[in-house]
């Protein structure tokens, strides 16, 4: 094909996504660190799965308007660093075409060099070995063959080998893939988006697999129906989680995985064995019959917002009817606001006692969405709003929620914490009668003051820095090294708490997940004690997931 049209990019677009959904849990494996939130392929699934939404229901003939509606989705659903990249590749993707309605050989591969452009600028401090090397490569040994004439299908091909070639390149530029005997986990997510263009473009367009969002899916998803339409259902519930005898092992992880797959707007709490659900979907009935595998329902609500839009529309539901969820009466704003990403009812609520103003539910199990900041920066209502990301990998995304921000009235400042512990010290320091502009130096350099660790299981076997880590052991990591491996999660922890501890250090700050018992806890503190009684320690129950132990050092 000499030239494509916006239909057929469209086309591309969907089976790209629809691609990467199939695969996203191989992309997901080859991440390094072998903890529970290895989420490259879940970030970049649901990042395409934002833009694909966007385009799905578009008539346009011309590419660029394609593009750049693909591009405004991705860059509002980007995920984690892997989503936020995989979004400015799209970016200058579209930027690339500026003025084309159909294109050709050509055109295409100066849109990815254009990709490649705006993705690398997006990025501080830009690490070879990872997708920006893959897309760099491939798309320049695109632009030294591609020729006049050339069919579109031939010059994705040259793209898609080149790739797979520089992919293949990865270990031996960053050498902790080498050492754990992987590739690029972003860049292995970047060809499932590109074969899937291809596929379209050579009529195969791909289809969603709904199995692969989870292992236990004994119904057909609707995600790609909710897709299509903007409404649905406003779905809500309590439920009892067990027994175990008769229900489901109930893992929060995978639960919050599935919703996302069939729905959207998700918020899910669970309170020890009480889980509380909030999602919009088109059907209601699916969501229902899955949860309920793992539990009863103590309450239940659903409401028509399709219904509740065309009533409100057509006249027939005035606005003094509408409720709160639709409508909020304008009020004033407030001077500042701060937001904080947390993943635990305990963390949550630490932060709110610091004077958060609002919570955005994520960190290591699920990375919260360029829109899902948005949405909270409309919420607080502020002049000047303070995000504290609390996760490196979290930090892209909220930072372009920032710059996306339609009401440039509003002044958002991003803090770069890293971590839960960072976020508190930083939480502490902001101080209401400061100018946006003091808050902003002093909360970031308080920052500097603090060593964050955590001790987790590991899903799979490695070896990293001399450490053999096995299946399920608990590992120490701080500063992104794993310092021990142990079956003991006590024993992790006083080893990470060694490597951590110095002469200058005064307070300990100790998080304390959901699988950690009374017993367990009082073991810990009666040998932080005998080793560390001249340190201050805090203890705090932040019922976080996965995380056994969260440690701030000050």
């Amino acid at each position: 094909m000499k030239t494509i049209d916006g239909q057929t990019l469209k086309t591309m677009l969907i089976s790209a996504s629809n691609n990467l959904y199939n695969h996203y849990p191989e992309v997901d494996a080859l991440n390094v660190f072998p903890v529970p939130d290895g989420d490259t392929g879940m970030n970049m699934n649901l990042t395409l799965t934002s833009g694909s939404k966007e385009i799905q229901n578009k008539g346009d003939n011309s590419c660029v308007e394609i593009a750049k509606a693909f591009s405004r989705g991705l860059l509002m659903g980007a995920r984690g660093n892997s989503g936020v990249i995989t979004s400015q590749i799209f970016r200058g993707f579209y930027m690339g075409l500026e003025g084309k309605d159909e294109i050709n050989a050509i055109d295409f591969s100066n849109a990815l060099q254009k990709g490649v452009e705006v993705s690398y600028k997006a990025v501080i401090k830009p690490v070879e070995g990872t997708i920006l090397t893959v897309v760099r490569e491939a798309s320049q040994f695109l632009a030294d063959n591609v020729t006049d004439g050339m069919s579109v299908n031939k010059a994705i091909k040259l793209f898609l080998d080149e790739a797979e070639q520089s992919l293949n390149r990865t270990p031996e530029l960053l050498p902790i893939l080498k050492e754990v005997g992987v590739v690029d986990s972003g860049g292995a997510g970047l060809i499932k988006i590109f074969e899937g263009m291809e596929l379209a473009l050579n009529g195969n367009p791909v289809e969603r697999n709904q199995a692969t969002a989870t292992e236990e899916n004994p119904l057909i998803a609707a995600g790609a129906k909710m897709e299509n339409e903007e409404f649905g259902y406003c779905t809500e519930f309590i439920m009892s989680i067990g027994p175990d005898t008769i229900k489901k092992p109930f893992d929060e992880k995978r639960f919050t995985n599935h919703l996302l797959a069939i729905g959207n707007s998700l918020v899910v709490v669970k309170d020890e064995e009480i889980v509380k659900v909030h999602v919009h979907t088109l059907n209601p009935g699916n969501i229902l019959n899955y949860a309920q595998q793992f539990g009863e329902f103590l309450k239940i609500k659903i409401e028509n917002m399709t219904e509740q839009h065309h009533a409100l529309e057509t006249g027939a539901l005035k606005e003094e009817d509408i409720t709160p969820d639709l409508v909020e009466e304008e009020k004033p704003l407030e001077k500042y606001a701060l937001i904080a990403v947390s993943s635990g009812e305990g963390i949550d609520q630490r932060f709110k006692d610091l004077g958060v103003n609002e919570i955005v539910k994520g960190g290591q199990t699920m990375n919260p969405s360029a829109e899902d900041f948005v949405d909270a920066i409309k919420k607080v209502h502020a002049e000047t709003v303070f995000i504290l990301p609390n996760n490196s990998n979290i930090l892209m995304a909220a930072a372009q929620a920032a710059e996306v921000i339609e009401d440039k009235n509003i002044n958002v400042l991003v803090i770069p914490s890293k971590t839960i512990p960072q976020g508190m010290t930083a939480a502490m320091n902001f101080n209401p009668d400061d100018s946006p502009e003091d808050n902003f130096k002093t909360m970031k350099g308080a920052l500097k003051g603090v060593k964050s660790g955590e001790v987790t299981f590991a899903i799979r076997d490695t070896e990293m820095n001399g450490v053999e880590v096995k299946k399920d052991d608990y590992i120490a990591i701080s500063n992104k090294t794993i310092i021990c491996a142990s079956k003991n999660k006590i024993e992790s922890l006083l080893a990470l708490l060694e490597s951590m501890i110095n002469d200058e250090n005064y307070l300990i700050t100790l998080i304390v997940g959901q699988d950690v018992n009374e017993k367990e806890l009082e073991e810990v503190k009666t040998k932080i004690n005998d080793v560390y009684g001249d340190l201050d320690c805090e203890y705090i129950s932040g019922q976080q997931p996965v995380y056994s132990f969260i440690v701030g050092i000050e």
